[in-house]
């Protein structure tokens, strides 16, 4: 899959703004550019160095449409290998449509989802765990889910899975090679050595696909439900959370009558918090329809984050009542963290506070109205996602490709070690072997297919 023609698209967002970039490139992409482009030095691109850029404006015949600033990359010191070009022009829709429109019409053709990025695979300037990290790089939308972008962009991730292929590769030449000699039984791969290197590719692998758990987590951040009765205060907690009103407040119970949903990043990673409709007996249609969404929204969620009214456990039935409800929900979801939070702390004296925190276990005590409490819970929340391996800056994986191909890898190792265990023939082990190395090949790109790349690309904006 070569292309020679000359793409062109926007590479900032649609719309209005200071400024545009017009990005080209092909093997073309100079010689056309620098038919519409009028240097104010007189300079001629073909002529100008790469990675330089030149004050001049875009023409057409005795028609000027903008001053601009054209930047030159030659190939193959460019993001697509080839011939770049790209124009800063201003961010009028009318400017920058008239220049693409002026070049489409001069030899360069649309730019399709992704191009540029698979020209830069396809050149070998990426390969495709790089490539996918650039699409994750442009929709990161916390500290977390950007530095492991960048991480697997500069290639940490590759590094790692070519290492490993390298030296199963040369493994398996050796066994190959004890198959052009089996009349005179000869080992060229010495077994002990082989034994050790599938340990350590096991346990590498098993490490990538553990991390899995996080890097989704990060990725496509935490769900989190606020659940309880009418009128506790759920929807002030959310306002508290964000740091804004999203929600509506009312002090008439049953106010919040559908899911109410919005995202915030604590300590780097992502929370998506849910407000819920209070949980209750009721004859409206409308809010048992709010309820029935409740515990759909409980189902999706990782955490939960269970308030009630601190002000009514000064009634001793209702503690009874409330211990009761916590249990039913605990086994409802006994793999869901739940959070027992008591709300409107304000409104308590310190004789019913030491109360709570004696009598009810693990209660977290807050203020939604005052913001008491709020960066102790947002603390909490932090607590459940297992950030050590970022610390270390560890190479952790977001990527359900890449997660599903190394459980097929693993699977593969296995079937190495227990054909080495069990004595089995050089030429059924090599057959093992070389699953196993197709399956490292699937991350990096050394082995893919038009429809992958397909797959891959199309998910791009235009213009990358």
């Amino acid at each position: 899959m070569i292309y020679q023609d000359t793409i062109v698209a926007l590479a900032t967002p649609s719309g209005a703004g200071a400024i545009a970039v017009i990005r080209l490139s092909g093997k073309d992409a100079i010689h056309i550019a620098e038919k519409h482009f009028k240097s104010i030095s007189g300079k001629v691109l073909s002529k100008q160095s790469t990675h330089t850029i030149h004050l001049g404006h875009i023409v057409e015949g005795n028609k000027t449409l903008d001053e601009v600033l054209v930047s030159v990359f030659k190939n193959p010191n460019s993001y697509t290998g080839e011939h770049v070009i790209e124009i800063s022009c201003h961010g009028s829709p009318y400017i920058q449509q008239e220049i693409i429109q002026l070049f489409l019409r001069n030899g360069c053709r649309m730019a399709t989802a992704g191009e540029f990025t698979l020209r830069a695979f396809l050149n070998g300037k990426l390969d495709l765990s790089q490539a996918e990290a650039v699409a994750d790089l442009i929709s990161s939308e916390n500290e977390a889910s950007h530095q492991i972008a960048m991480q697997q962009m500069r290639g940490g991730f590759s590094s790692e899975i070519a290492k490993l292929r390298e030296e199963l590769l040369n493994f398996a030449s050796l066994i190959e090679l004890e198959l052009d000699f089996a009349e005179e039984d000869v080992e060229f791969a010495d077994r002990t050595q082989f034994k050790v290197l599938l340990e350590r590719i096991s346990f590498v692998l098993k490490r990538l696909i553990d991390s899995f758990a996080v890097g989704n987590v990060i990725k496509n951040g935490i769900p989190v439900a606020i659940v309880g009765e009418p009128n506790v205060g759920k929807s002030t907690l959310l306002n508290a959370l964000l740091n804004e009103d999203r929600a509506i407040v009312s002090e008439i119970a049953g106010t919040t009558r559908d899911t109410i949903e919005d995202e915030i990043s604590i300590g780097g990673i992502g929370f998506r918090f849910i407000d819920t409709a209070g949980i209750r007996e009721t004859k409206d249609v409308v809010e048992s329809i709010g309820i029935k969404k409740t515990f759909e929204k409980i189902e999706q969620a990782q955490v939960v984050v269970f308030l009630a009214d601190s002000t009514n456990f000064k009634n001793p039935t209702f503690v009874h009542t409330f211990k009761i409800e916590i249990e039913k929900i605990k086994n409802k979801y006994p793999l869901k963290p739940i959070l027992i939070v008591a709300n409107k702390v304000d409104k308590l004296d310190a004789s019913h506070i030491d109360f709570l925190q004696n009598d009810i276990p693990n209660i977290h005590l807050l203020s939604a109205k005052t913001g008491l409490g709020v960066d102790t819970l947002k603390d909490k929340l932090l607590s459940f996602v297992n950030t050590g391996a970022l610390r270390n800056n560890d190479t952790i994986i977001t990527n359900s490709r890449h997660y599903d191909a190394l459980l097929k890898a693993l699977d593969e190792i296995h079937k190495v070690k227990h054909g080495l265990d069990t004595g089995l023939s050089g030429d059924l082990m090599a057959i093992d072997i070389r699953q196993a190395l197709y399956h490292f090949g699937e991350i990096t790109g050394e082995i893919t297919n038009d429809d992958l790349l397909g797959n891959i690309f199309e998910n791009f904006c235009i213009g990358k």
